[in-house]
């Protein structure tokens, strides 16, 4: 009969729970909750009913906070799989009497519990108003930790996301394991990792603890019920697992023993890592001998780098430069050999020839009559007249005459023989190519097949093509003039430089600032394939001429006209072969002067250029810069001393001669150095002129040697004005001819430089001043005179065609009685003015005419890279001794300072950051 009972009140529980036809409160019999064999049942069906609220909760906090949730499902599983422990559920089962189900949250109070702790003006403690909580309708459960059940017959669906069920009978404390937020009036299950036991009154301080909530007033018989928060960390971190202890449910919270740790929030403990300890009831484990062991290691690696690391850079140096001194070892004993061959070719040729007239003479002086000798044929006398020669014999004879030789056939042996030999020699491909000329033969062949690409390789072809540049300069200086119009015919021969020549009419510059000319009507032209010197005192403005060229007179208003090749271009349309040599030094003092060039021909010879080609071109201008002998050496920084001032200067140069230029600018680059490095870069690029560049360059009182090495001269006079523009040869033939002569132990550049300066007098009966120079000039060449400069040209007889010229010559020189907001306004629009010119100069794009391809921007960047890398291998000493004090410093400073999940190490960090502040 109890069988029946029993089986009857399980069919009527599960049509309660399910169907929800019905109430628990309309069971008859309460008592049977107690059944051991029941409650787990009606357990496992209220977990049914958390598992889908519970998923409405996970799924509404993925869909708000997608930025931080990766896997729903597996979040889920770590806050609401409560199926290991349902102990929490009987305990609330028991206490509600079955009326569990009428207390949980709905989808609809889940939402706006959500929606609220999104809002950030909304405090977690306190909800909007309600159907439940409001002004008028204020029950006990709508206090923290406190819930209530809807009316007796009312239908709950737990899905319901729209609408709030009216829940407010039936109000008393939160169960244990679940939290009941302040302004509503339901139940919501605790995540894992929580601890939500029922609350406790302090009677010292009125707070429910160990959450912060007190007791309504005016309501004696309000007790602390649960929990009444779960939200973010910092709002409500009393309801997590405190720290060192762990939760296997959220009701229970049990000390963490001694080997494990367990962090705030843990559902259990976690054993320590080999040789650290953990005591108990703690939260972190004590690794100090993990972090012995990294400061161990991490300063022996920054030692190591403090003592080797300039052995890998000198180590691959080393390498390389074996590489090099083997191939040009190799190149020279192939160029001995070749001039060897060379020579002892000549030798027999001059001595072939010599027994050649020998035998001539002696022969010739045989009688006539020899011809008329019988010979006997097959026992036959007949003359030779009557024999008809064969067609051998008719070549034989033909071959004799050619050779001018009449030695007797009898003999056997033909006195032409040496020379015959000697022409075979000449004429015989396989014989003639000497080993020079089979070297060049073989890596043309290897070029079209394959490039050389290991050092050995690349270096043997660049040495044997300096060597094969040196043997042409040395027979070009013996040419005859057929030799001189092969070698102009020779299109192998030829420059592969495009050619620039610049003109210039009336160049006036004016500076924006201050209404000063820099330089006025100064006209002229620059030639491919000479040097021209600009001259003349301080002030005179030579740098400005020279950057007005260039195009980077910044600040200044330009007038007159610059041709490129006779054509109205822009100068910077050719800027990629173009190449300027400021005053200041350009290079980086941490890298060796070889690597300082081949980062400047990596980054601006062209892309289609191979690996062996532009080695050469390196390896060209360090022998014509003379710096061999410092190739390895670092340039030096103001810390570290490196090469001479010289060597620096023309390392300075050679920055701008590797990118193989049409038109180089220098800007005194003869400055500070002594006459013998002066003539060296002198010669450097007179080599350089002679591939067709046009070369300026700013030189200030050269001596007379280096002054002859000059091809133009364009002198400058005080104010920019031009003094002498044309051959540096005819520069004292011109002064002479106005009177002007230098005197006897003078150097001509410093006497004209003294004149132009007013230091010394022009001297003679010429009766001129130094004003009257630029004049004279003009009036030399038929250019209009300013109208400024025509009472100094009263005085010389003028032709009225010039002296009416240029009359709209008119230059006003800024306008006096300025105020001060006037002057300051003028000044803030120059310097906008200077800055905006600056940006179109780098940012701005311009027609390409230089035909050069250059790398691109990923390609540059690997080059920087490559040159950041080896400058910090080579400071790799200081910035270890910096690491190994900031080491030392955060060692120091961590074991002061003690991090915690709550801060996450935020004081460290913090310490660290005053640490790099103070070591900088």
């Amino acid at each position: 009969m109890c069988s029946w009972r029993l089986f009857l009140w399980l069919v009527l529980t599960l049509s309660l729970f399910l169907g929800k036809k019905m109430q628990c409160q309309e069971m008859n019999d309460y008592d049977q909750l107690d059944n051991p064999a029941v409650l787990p049942l009606i357990t496992q069906l209220v977990y049914t009913k958390i598992s889908n609220l519970t998923s409405l909760i996970s799924h509404q906090i993925s869909t708000d906070s997608n930025f931080c949730v990766k896997d729903p499902d597996a979040d889920w599983n770590q806050a609401f799989n409560f199926s290991s422990d349902l102990g929490f559920l009987a305990s609330c089962i028991k206490k509600t009497k079955g009326d569990i189900a009428n207390r949980l949250c709905t989808a609809a109070e889940v939402k706006f519990y959500l929606n609220s702790l999104m809002e950030k003006s909304t405090s977690a403690n306190y909800l909007k108003p309600n159907k439940n909580c409001n002004l008028t309708s204020w029950v006990p459960g709508c206090e923290p930790g406190w819930a209530c059940s809807v009316r007796s017959g009312q239908k709950i669906d737990i899905k319901d996301s729209k609408e709030m069920p009216a829940r407010t009978s039936n109000c008393q404390a939160c169960c244990e394991g679940f939290f009941c937020p302040h302004g509503i009036t339901c139940m919501i299950p605790c995540p894992l990792g929580s601890y939500c036991p029922l609350a406790t009154l302090n009677k010292t301080t009125g707070v429910c603890e160990p959450y912060l909530y007190q007791l309504p007033p005016m309501q004696p018989n309000h007790t602390c019920g649960g929990a009444n928060v779960w939200a973010d960390f910092s709002s409500s971190s009393e309801t997590f697992c405190s720290a060192g202890s762990y939760c296997p449910t959220t009701t229970k919270e049990i000390p963490c023993s001694s080997g494990h740790y367990c962090r705030i929030g843990s559902t259990s403990e976690k054993r320590c890592f080999k040789l650290s300890s953990c005591n108990s009831n703690t939260a972190t484990q004590n690794m100090h001998a993990y972090g012995v062991m990294l400061i161990a290691a991490l300063s022996t690696l920054l030692l190591i780098i403090y003592n080797c690391s300039d052995q890998v850079l000198t180590t691959r140096e080393r390498r390389v430069a074996k590489s090099r001194e083997a191939a040009a070892r190799s190149a020279r004993k192939t160029a001995n050999a070749h001039q060897r061959w060379k020579f002892a070719k000549d030798a027999a040729k001059k001595g072939a020839s010599g027994l050649q007239a020998q035998l001539s003479r002696k022969f010739s002086r045989k009688k006539d009559e020899e011809n008329l000798e019988k010979v006997k044929i097959l026992n036959q006398e007949t003359s030779e007249t009557d024999v008809e020669l064969s067609p051998h014999s008719r070549s034989v004879t033909s071959n004799m005459a050619a050779s001018s030789s009449a030695v007797p056939m009898e003999k056997g042996k033909s006195p032409s023989g040496l020379m015959q030999m000697i022409h075979e020699i000449e004429n015989d491909p396989s014989v003639n190519n000497s080993p020079a000329t089979e070297l060049e033969t073989r890596y043309k062949n290897a070029a079209k097949e394959k490039q050389p690409h290991t050092n050995t390789q690349i270096f043997t072809y660049a040495y044997a093509q300096l060597e094969k540049e040196k043997a042409q300069q040395q027979e070009n200086k013996n040419l005859t003039f057929s030799g001189v119009l092969k070698m102009a015919t020779d299109t192998e021969k030829k420059s592969k430089r495009p050619f620039i020549e610049i003109s210039f009419k009336d160049l006036t510059l004016t500076l924006k600032a201050q209404n000063k000319h820099i330089l006025r009507n100064v006209t002229g032209k620059i030639k491919p394939g000479r040097i021209t010197a600009v001259m003349g005192p301080s002030g005179a403005g030579k740098t400005t001429f020279l950057s007005a060229l260039a195009g980077k007179a910044f600040g200044c208003l330009v007038t007159g006209s610059i041709l490129i090749n006779g054509r109205n271009e822009s100068i910077h349309s050719f800027k990629k072969i173009i190449g300027f040599v400021p005053q200041d030094d350009v290079v980086h003092g941490n890298l060796t002067v070889e690597e300082n060039l081949w980062f400047s021909a990596q980054c601006r010879l062209s892309a289609d250029l191979s690996k062996p080609e532009k080695v050469l071109v390196v390896e060209r201008v360090i022998q014509f810069l003379g710096l061999q002998s410092v190739r390895n050496s670092l340039v030096g920084t103001v810390e570290k001393r490196g090469i001479s001032g010289g060597q620096r200067k023309r390392v300075n140069v050679g920055l701008e001669m590797v990118m193989e230029p049409s038109l180089l600018m220098l800007d005194e680059p003869t400055s500070g150095l002594d006459s013998a490095s002066s003539q060296l870069l002198l010669r450097a690029l007179r080599r350089e002129a002679l591939e067709g560049v046009n070369i300026c360059m700013v030189v200030h009182q050269p001596s007379y040697a280096l002054f002859k090495m000059f091809d133009d001269l364009i002198l400058l006079g005080k104010g920019g004005l031009m003094v002498y523009h044309g051959s540096a040869k005819k520069v004292e033939e011109y002064f002479s001819g106005i009177g002007i002569n230098v005197p006897e132990r003078i150097n001509p550049p410093d006497h004209f430089i003294d004149i132009l300066e007013g230091i010394a007098a022009p001297g003679g009966s010429s009766g001129l001043s130094y004003e009257d120079l630029p004049v004279k000039w003009m009036l030399h060449n038929g250019y209009p005179i300013p109208l400024d400069m025509r009472q100094n040209a009263a005085q010389f007889d003028m032709p009225q065609s010039v002296n009416s010229a240029n009359d709209i010559e008119s230059n006003h020189l800024g306008e006096a009685g300025k105020t001060f907001a006037g002057e300051l306004w003028h000044d803030v629009r120059n310097n906008v003015e200077l800055r905006g010119e600056k940006i179109r100069l780098n940012f701005l794009k311009s027609k390409d005419l230089s035909n050069r391809k250059t790398p691109g921007v990923f390609k540059q960047y690997k080059y920087f890279l490559i040159r950041v890398g080896k400058q910090r291998l080579r400071e790799a000493r200081i910035q270890a001794v910096d690491y190994l004090i900031l080491l030392l410093a955060g060692a120091c400073l961590g074991s002061i300072t003690k991090s915690s999940d709550q801060t996450f190490g935020a004081v460290g960090y913090t310490y660290t950051v005053i640490a790099l502040f103070y070591a900088k």
